[in-house]
């Protein structure tokens, strides 16, 4: 897969025999604009995302494949079907370079790939299945009716202790090496004898998965090698940049203007903080209050986030001078803290304009002694947590959902139950960001307010 700055040429690729589900044994012999290959990248990210937020929550299959199928739709559809096997064969490229770094980037990758893989598998039709396992030269052989009359009996057994429906006289029926679907053994999915499992054709999807498991993960290690030893240093100045900064990719908005909801007040932060904060800014709101003082990861954290939420240049000044003048008093608070207020809401310096921290960000911030940015649910002891959660008045059976999640570091799904626990409102979207969390707060609280009132 050759990287360039001109436009993409079409070039038909061995996996257009199956177009549905490319087998991913080769980096497809195509160039790609730049351009692509980011956004590619990134669009097929929401749709792994999704299925990891997905499953987390405990979806269950069935809700799963109409899941897959419309992340699908919505992110990697292409008007002509050869561009979406192209699109389709370069994202998984791209990702699989972007994830084989490290042994936690490749594990996630692993896992995601592959549930995508079993999705799409069960959302084809029965052709594109048997080409597949063809593609493949999976180890198996269909049994014939002879054989299939001489076990019936102990498939029927196995079918009813599932409450499957009984195999018919047409059912078609594959023996496989036991080794070889893990997963229907674990389960008593199958009915084993002689060293082979009798797989049935709806259980094929675990022998076709384990197959793909297989590869990708040594592809994964293969990938990792070149990536070290070469293609890292050799693309230092062009894909390398874009390759480190797609694993910690935010995919929502930016929030760097306030759009909904207007301009706040320093009056209203307080308020604003118990109700609406997620617990990160919270905390480094409290210790602001606290200390009168945060260090440079704390201010950008915060500072940021309240620009997000509408908080003004001038009101952000005077309301970081008013905390941080009781300790450093207001002419060094001047000289030292002002610019990089001023500089956070592009008036000074490049003259950016900065956008709020994302979770990714945060949950991936290294906080030293003394600083309390970071995620509190990846940073905080569960002594310091619970405590912090009592505060924010999550019940105690909400607590132990949320700690479950933090222990299985489901971070941002542990602020997702935090804020229905706090609320007492789903938000199936799932936090992704600091502000989110505000913006869908105030979309709750203020019919309720104005009611009230």
């Amino acid at each position: 897969m050759e990287i360039v700055r001109s436009q993409r040429s079409r070039t038909n690729t061995p996996n257009d025999s199956v177009s549905t589900l490319p087998l991913y044994r080769y980096a497809p012999q195509l160039e790609v604009r730049l351009e692509d290959f980011e956004v590619f990248a990134m669009d097929r990210l929401r749709v792994l995302k999704g299925i990891s937020d997905a499953l987390a929550r405990g979806k269950r299959p069935e809700e799963m494949e109409n899941l897959v199928r419309d992340l699908w739709k919505a992110n990697m559809r292409h008007p002509e079907a050869s561009e979406e096997v192209n699109k389709d064969i370069i994202s998984h490229f791209v990702l699989r370079l972007v994830y084989c770094r490290t042994e936690d980037l490749r594990k996630w990758f692993l896992s995601m790939e592959t549930a995508l893989y079993r999705y799409r598998f069960l959302l084809g039709n029965f052709e594109a299945k048997r080409a597949l396992m063809a593609e493949f030269d999976l180890p198996c052989k269909a049994i014939s009716r002879t054989e299939f009359e001489n076990v019936k009996e102990k498939l029927e057994q196995v079918a009813r202790s599932f409450d499957q429906p009984l195999p018919t006289a047409d059912a078609i029926f594959y023996k496989v090496p036991f080794e070889e679907v893990p997963e229907l053994v674990a389960g008593r999915r199958v009915y084993i004898h002689k060293g082979h499992a009798y797989v049935a054709m709806h259980q094929v999807v675990s022998l076709v998965v384990t197959q793909f498991r297989s590869n990708l993960s040594k592809a994964l290690i293969l990938t990792n090698r070149k990536w070290t030893s070469t293609i890292r240093e050799q693309e230092k100045d062009r894909l390398t940049p874009i390759v480190e900064a797609l694993s910690m990719s935010y995919l929502g908005p930016d929030y760097s203007q306030p759009k909904e909801f207007g301009e706040i007040s320093i009056k209203d932060l307080d308020q604003l903080a118990r109700s609406s904060f997620p617990l990160c800014m919270r905390h480094l709101f409290d210790k602001l209050r606290e200390d009168h003082h945060l260090k440079h990861g704390g201010r950008m954290q915060l500072g940021l986030f309240l620009k997000g939420v509408g908080l003004r240049m001038e009101d952000a000044l005077a309301f970081w001078k008013a905390e941080f003048s009781q300790k450093v008093g207001a002419e060094r608070f001047d000289k030292e803290y002002a610019y990089s207020i001023r500089h956070n809401y592009g008036k000074e310096g490049k003259r950016t304009d900065y956008t709020p921290y994302s979770c990714q960000k945060i949950i991936s911030s290294t906080p030293g002694v003394g600083d309390h940015h970071g995620c509190p649910y990846r940073h905080f002891s569960e002594e310091n947590l619970r405590a912090a959660l009592g505060r924010m008045g999550v019940g105690s059976r909400a607590m132990e959902d949320v700690l479950d999640k933090v222990r299985n570091r489901h971070y941002q799904l542990a602020c997702t139950l935090t804020f229905e626990a706090v609320h007492g409102s789903s938000c199936d979207a799932g936090i992704n960001h600091p502000n989110q969390y505000f913006s869908d707060s105030h979309k709750i609280l203020q019919p309720k307010n104005n009611n009230a009132a």
